[in-house]
């Protein structure tokens, strides 16, 4: 049975809950292994734009590519929770397209929608939740945020800042979400803000303390071109692994190994005599 937002609303540590579990996946072989390994959330992530499509920031996607990226992972009818990121633009508009836009992921085949931002974005959030559609937050260093922010910098590296952060958590939570994501902050406020909380947060590059944790698929399996952040940690390196055998393929090939007679068909008596 697929875990639904109600239920991950409940899992928060100090309750006794596990961890929990979230990776993005982009694609059907991606989240049936994901949801082989037993993750609790698949998260289709707007990082796409960097990892798929070889792009320097998340603001090169629309929601058409990220609906067909929902469709793929959809298609493994995965037991994890399906939450897709709303893109760069796509609830930054009026609250009507704002609605359709998280609509069109759902369609596509997401249960929930993510978005960024604090009390800014609470008329959005709640125009969402009118529509039934439940939604994860995202605060601290948020991607779609990289041009104001002047690159990937860790936020709430102050007192006020980090007061505002869990600020802007409480807005979230009192509007309704989920569950909200934490990245990019010093491990004290991941923990404070996991304190002031009755829903989960799940961090990445937030500490230890919260309720769950998320890391990009490709980061952590080693198939990325550019340096690990501080706090990814690498379960694989199969980016090698993968170069490793297409070199081997190529080299059979090359040297006429590939195809040897056990990967040829027979030829039928009397064919072409």
């Amino acid at each position: 049975m697929t875990l639904s937002a109600p239920s991950i609303r409940s899992r928060k540590r100090r309750a006794g809950k596990q961890p929990l579990v979230m990776v993005t996946a982009y694609d059907e072989p991606g989240a049936r292994y994901a949801d082989a390994a037993g993750v609790d959330i698949i998260l289709v992530g707007d990082s796409l734009a960097n990892v798929m499509l070889g792009h320097t920031d998340t603001m090169h996607v629309t929601v058409e590519e990220m609906c067909h990226h929902v469709r793929a992972v959809a298609a493994a009818r995965p037991r994890a929770h399906i939450v897709a990121d709303m893109p760069w633009l796509s609830y930054h508009v009026d609250l009507a397209d704002s609605v359709r836009n998280a609509g069109a992921l759902i369609r596509a085949g997401a249960q929930s929608v993510k978005l960024e931002g604090g009390r800014v974005r609470r008329d959005v959030v709640r125009a969402l939740l009118d529509a039934e559609i439940p939604v994860m937050g995202h605060l601290g260093l948020t991607p779609q945020s990289v041009l104001a922010f002047g690159g990937f910098k860790v936020q709430a590296k102050t007192r006020e800042a980090a007061e505002w952060l869990i600020k802007d958590a409480t807005v979230l939570q009192d509007e309704g979400v989920y569950a909200i994501v934490i990245e990019g902050v010093p491990s004290v406020v991941g923990t404070r803000v996991t304190e002031a909380l009755e829903i989960p947060t799940i961090g990445i590059g937030a500490g230890p303390d919260t309720d769950g944790q998320v890391l990009v698929f490709h980061d952590l399996l080693g198939m990325t071109s550019r340096p690990p952040a501080k706090f990814v940690r690498q379960y694989a390196d199969l980016g090698s692994l993968i170069t490793e055998a297409i070199g081997r393929y190529a080299e059979d090939v090359r040297s006429g190994a590939f195809p040897d007679a056990s990967e040829a068909y027979d030829n039928p008596e009397g064919l072409l005599n």
